[in-house]
């Protein structure tokens, strides 16, 4: 039967636009793995399909480019379309502009993992097993790592997200995402060769190898529980629209406030608010902030809020995390005060506008509220809480592992992010957003709080396990007791280390064999 629809596949796909059309189709497949959908196997038919594609193209043309470039495209295009949304609702923005702009996007993401298709083609010496099971996973982790790295980077939908209920994810605390995507592509790899009954045996093997490493990896623990916290996660669900208005500043605290003493009533030691909670500059919010950490200080709690931070030296504004209320001595809320975090990893357009002075007068878009920040130091300190301290991520910044990975301590308790996806609507980029923080706690094996404005607010426990979480666009308030965790797992001891090293040793072999196959003769 697999011999049958092969056959009748590979009529359709004999001529360049039978390609495409199947390029097009097994690309965007690969949206299904992610969530919400959650079809983590759509992974495999997916490059499946592409692999038994390609090999009906002359490597030497340049058709081989371009049905990898369509494939690429196709899949950015059905995951992270829904970036539109903020274009199209809050940009003020043409339709078919913002349609431009997305495909634009796309296309240049498109490019990284088309070149590491393209790349394992170069080497004609190399047989499939070698080209599936060696070369092509490891052009594709470069391509991601250059993807995440690149003109400050956009490393969303890597394949490793796709598998957190998966026994590959086993791979997560120790070699990070990227590992888990390894283990994807070598047993997409496999099972390709087995398809076309080359080495069954040890493909056989070496798929069954690497789901086992996975399950018994999945059952170590890394970090040691500590006692529990009450927390308590403020959803305000701040109409967007209305969110900067200055005559909507103190409705919206009030909101907060009224949301809150629910918490309050329930002895809750720790609330927290979402990014830009409070739509002002901390400077000019002294007479609010000032009385409320007072009073929460004598009600024995600490508040973590989202704010707009200020310095009026060197002019500069500063997406800011404080935390007011009950504070370890030294560390309790003032202007000046050390326990807050200042975002690092700025999202373009926006957080920051590049070439502002030629982009800003264009459209609406380029002018959104808070597109004027700096950024924040690299490495900065946890927020200090009594019960535990906390290492933060604000918004589009959890994404960055790497960058959390240098922020978080033995001693960091919990892994917090703050967001406000209510820019991207009903779409599914909320969701995606959601299972990459649920990444983090498997990787860092600690507890994640996410509170967000308007969804999707959730708390995941050290093993990634979700805890609660609140409906979307809804006021609510989710109240867990959470174990903190405090620990090393080796992915945050060494990070992407042994996979680069791993990356090398398998580039330093194709180099020497390829040299020796050139090498003529007597």
């Amino acid at each position: 039967m697999i011999n049958n629809t092969l056959k009748k596949l590979h009529t359709v796909t004999e001529n360049l636009p039978g390609q495409l059309f199947a390029a097009l189709i097994v690309g965007a497949v690969q949206v299904f793995a992610f969530a919400p959908f959650a079809l983590w196997w759509t992974v495999y038919p997916s490059f499946i399909g592409l692999f038994l594609l390609l090999q009906q193209v002359q490597k030497t043309t340049q058709r081989y480019f371009l049905v990898s470039f369509t494939f690429s495209l196709s899949m950015f295009i059905a995951t992270i379309h829904w970036v539109y949304v903020s274009m199209d609702q809050f940009g003020g923005m043409p339709a078919a502009v913002s349609v431009f702009l997305i495909v634009l996007l796309c296309a240049y993401l498109a490019l990284f993992p088309t070149l590491a298709l393209w790349a394992s083609t170069r080497f004609l010496h190399f047989s499939n097993t070698k080209r599936y099971l060696l070369i092509i996973p490891v052009f594709w982790l470069i391509s991601d790592w250059l993807r995440g790295y690149v003109l400050t980077g956009f490393p969303w939908a890597y394949l490793g997200y796709s598998h957190a209920d998966t026994p590959l994810v086993g791979f997560a605390p120790v070699l990070g995402v990227q590992g888990i995507t390894l283990a994807i592509m070598i047993i997409c790899g496999a099972l390709t060769l087995i398809i076309q009954k080359q080495k069954i045996l040890l493909n056989v093997l070496l798929i069954c190898t690497i789901l086992l490493g996975g399950y018994i990896l999945q059952q170590q623990k890394y970090t040691q529980l500590q006692p529990q916290v009450m927390v308590s996660l403020v959803q305000g669900n701040i109409d967007q629209n209305e969110k900067w208005q200055r005559d909507q500043l103190y409705p919206s605290l009030f909101k907060y406030l009224d949301l809150s003493e629910t918490g309050l009533d329930d002895q809750s030691e720790l609330i927290i608010w979402p990014e830009s909670a409070i739509a002002a500059l901390e400077l000019d919010m002294q007479r609010f902030l000032e009385p409320l950490s007072a009073e929460l200080s004598g009600k024995n709690k600490s508040l973590i809020t989202g704010i707009v931070g200020y310095d009026p030296a060197t002019e500069d504004y500063h997406n800011t995390i404080i935390m007011l209320g009950k504070l370890p001595q030294g560390h309790e809320y003032s202007l000046k005060g050390d326990n807050r975090y200042q975002k690092h990893q700025l999202l373009p357009i926006g957080e920051f506008v590049p070439f502002e002075e030629y982009l800003r007068p264009l459209a609406p878009y380029f002018n959104l509220p808070m597109s004027s920040f700096q950024r924040g130091a690299e490495i900065q300190p946890n927020l200090h809480n009594e019960q535990a301290d906390l290492a933060s991520a604000l918004c589009y910044e959890i994404a960055f592992p790497e960058l959390l990975r240098k922020n978080i301590a033995e001693k960091t308790g919990f892994i917090l992010t703050l967001s406000n996806d209510a820019w991207f609507g009903d779409s599914i980029g909320p969701e995606q957003h959601l299972e990459i923080a649920r990444m983090r706690a498997i990787e860092f094996a600690r507890p994640v709080l996410r509170s967000t404005n308007n969804g999707v607010t959730a708390i995941f426990d050290s093993s990634g396990n979700e805890v609660g979480r609140l409906p979307v666009n809804t006021a609510a308030v989710l109240s867990k007791n959470v174990q903190p965790a405090f620990g090393q797992t080796p992915y945050q001891r060494y990070g992407t280390t042994p996979l680069y090293l791993y990356c090398l040793l398998i580039l330093t072999g194709m180099f020497f064999y390829h040299r020796k196959r050139k090498k003529p003769a007597g």
